[in-house]
């Protein structure tokens, strides 16, 4: 059932729309107009968008409101032992307290080597690439230093379609209703679509992929489709296409 431009760009128009973000990990990132506070809230609620939407939005809230200063704050002013203070006896479903705080000692590291989160992905990010795949794979390498990272950011180096990562970019890169994005060096025709079972559905339904697998070359291959319809921005129809997966309404 293949689609052309005017379809999609119906849906954007009608369906990307802030009063449509909840419940969505997003909508926690409108409350920080610090960029260098929405690029760790972002990561955060985009690494721990797995399990039930209604437990997700409920674990981030909690995860952020123990960070009361700001993420950034929270993370560049203390130290390991006191990430497995706040959060003793955190547990979200194959996520422990121990690896959520080796991915913020992860993080506190990527900080003082880069300054922000963006500074270490822009580090890989080559403009002449055909996308972000390279940096991606780099970028979530860094996130799983010390090997006790495995449910909040998946191997790069199989074929994982590294969803929330892709999601994460998503948020930071593109900018318009939805999307606050801050990050302003990397091109948003270079994103990756962040594919779910949702998506994948919705793109076998659509034509915009024949693949049965939900893996990157999936997600390559859809984003190729929707770049037909906005080549400088295929993305952009992320958000309007999820949410028959995820609002009732």
């Amino acid at each position: 059932m293949q689609k052309d431009k005017a379809f999609f760009d119906r849906l954007y128009k009608r369906f990307n729309k802030r009063g449509l973000v909840t419940p969505d990990p997003l909508q926690f990132l409108y409350a920080y107009p610090d960029v260098k506070d929405r690029e760790i809230a972002a990561l955060l609620g985009a690494c721990f968008a797995y399990g039930n939407v209604k437990q997700i939005i409920k674990n981030v809230d909690n995860l952020l409101a123990a960070m009361p200063d700001g993420p950034h704050t929270f993370i560049t002013q203390h130290n390991t032992g006191d990430f497995r203070k706040t959060f003793s006896g955190f547990k979200y479903r194959f996520t422990t307290a121990r690896e959520l705080c080796a991915l913020l000692v992860n993080i506190k590291y990527i900080l003082e080597q880069y300054g922000t989160l963006e500074g270490c992905f822009l580090h890989y990010y080559k403009t002449e690439e055909k996308n972000i795949l390279p940096a991606l794979r780099a970028f979530a390498r860094q996130l799983r230093r010390g090997g006790e990272i495995s449910s909040l950011v998946p191997d790069p180096d199989k074929n994982s379609a590294l969803k929330r990562l892709n999601l994460f970019l998503r948020w930071m890169v593109r900018q318009d209703e939805v999307d606050p994005g801050g990050w302003g060096q990397v091109s948003p025709a270079k994103l990756i679509v962040p594919l779910d079972v949702h998506m994948h559905r919705l793109g076998l339904m659509l034509g915009l992929t024949a693949r049965k697998q939900a893996d990157m070359k999936t997600a390559l291959e859809i984003t190729r489709s929707l770049a037909r319809f906005c080549p400088n921005d295929p993305v952009k129809y992320d958000f309007c296409l999820t949410r028959f997966g995820i609002r009732d309404d």
